[in-house]
């Protein structure tokens, strides 16, 4: 299999490999796997639907009221954050 990295994809595979995370990044890659299913696994299916409805609800919510955040940021980017990590 061959996989192909954004840049930003490359800056992370050499941080970790900075960081002593593993020798080759075949090491790495499959490292993070383990840690990605290990953590998917560890949340239970109701627990991750009640956490996907809570934040459906606060998105709804913020819409209703026409809520933001100072400086014109949207509650709808800072809920969306923690996905991108």
């Amino acid at each position: 299999m061959t996989v192909t990295l954004t840049r930003h994809g490359e800056e992370l595979l050499e941080t970790a490999r900075l960081r002593g995370i593993g020798d080759s990044p075949e090491e790495i890659i499959e490292r993070a796997l383990e840690a990605v299913t290990h953590a998917a696994e560890a949340i239970p299916a109701q627990q991750h639907q009640d956490r996907v409805q809570a934040v459906d609800d606060m998105l709804l919510f913020t819409e209703k009221y026409k809520l933001e955040l100072d400086a014109g940021g949207r509650l709808r980017d800072l809920l969306h954050e923690g996905h991108k990590y």
